[in-house]
């Protein structure tokens, strides 16, 4: 599936808004980033089964309360991937390298697994999926140095296609012995902050259906694409959550708007999930201003 030029021209046009706001509401957005986190953290995690709540996970995160009855590695694996984070958003001006690939994984296994941490996998770690064997490890350290080149010499493609593209071969050469999905996640939030858009959430919900075939459909066409326009609708959605909280009035549920406006809820759902309405999700619910006219 490729990114029409209707969309891209969508995402233009949301960004060119965006950055006009950012200019005197930088303290505004930089408070939405920070709220933000727990879900970024929680669904980060639940897709790799962690069973933290998302509610448990931003007590965990703004008021470290801890509940007894969770294995201390789901307590570390919330605490370290927002130190990442943290890393990302305060320290802007790292390049992306390899280098910090590899610093950004050692603070994800902190306190979790050391023998892991800081190194890509070698020979005696071989990773299989089913019926899927990845990248041989003898070869792990040149794919991902080679990767990470040609990103960044890549001028060409379409930026959401260069993280696409990356996105999916840094899954097919599954670098790490551990924690691959988690960092490969952070990785594109780096890549779109680098280019001055806001990080996108990537929903746990639906996994099994929107997020996971797409890696099968990269194995079986070679076909990245699929990627970009997942990436593409959630950064509208991204860049709408942050212009509708700059700008709206009052912002209220999408159903609560539908039934105001006498409106089906099912069909504005859809157009909310295609991005052709300036809706976005909040604790998992899909959120729009009041006084929107659709």
């Amino acid at each position: 599936m490729t990114v029409g030029i209707d969309i891209i021209n969508r995402i233009d046009k949301l960004f060119g808004i965006y950055k006009k706001l950012e200019r005197n509401n930088k303290k505004a957005l930089y408070e939405l980033s920070i709220s933000e986190v727990p879900e970024m953290v929680y669904n980060s995690n639940a897709i790799e089964n962690s069973t933290l709540t998302l509610k448990e996970t931003e007590d965990i995160i703004f008021f470290d309360k801890i509940k007894k009855d969770h294995d201390i590695r789901e307590i570390y694996e919330a605490k370290n991937l927002v130190k990442v984070i943290e890393v990302l958003q305060t320290k802007k001006d790292l390049k992306f390298s390899v280098e910090l690939i590899l610093e950004l994984h050692k603070i994800l296994l902190s306190w979790i697994n050391d023998h892991f941490a800081w190194h890509f996998r070698t020979w005696d770690e071989r990773v299989r999926v089913g019926s899927h064997i990845w990248a041989n490890p003898d070869f792990v350290n040149w794919f991902v140095y080679d990767l990470v080149r040609k990103y960044k010499l890549n001028s060409k493609s379409y930026f959401l296609d260069k993280i696409a593209h990356f996105h999916a071969e840094f899954e097919i050469i599954h670098p790490f012995g551990d924690w691959n999905g988690r960092i490969w996640r952070v990785l594109i939030n780096k890549q779109l902050m680098d280019l001055g858009y806001p990080p996108i959430i990537i929903p746990n919900k639906n996994k099994d259906r929107e997020y996971y075939p797409l890696f099968d459909k990269y194995l079986v066409k070679n076909d990245y694409q699929w990627f970009t326009h997942f990436f593409a609708l959630l950064l509208m959605e991204s860049l709408n959550k942050r212009i509708q909280t700059l700008t709206a009035k009052r912002i209220i549920t999408l159903n609560d708007w539908a039934k105001k406006n006498k409106k089906d809820v099912k069909s504005y759902l859809n157009k909310a999930k295609r991005q052709t309405i300036p809706a976005f999700r909040k604790w998992g619910k899909w959120m729009i201003s009041e006084e929107f006219e659709g």
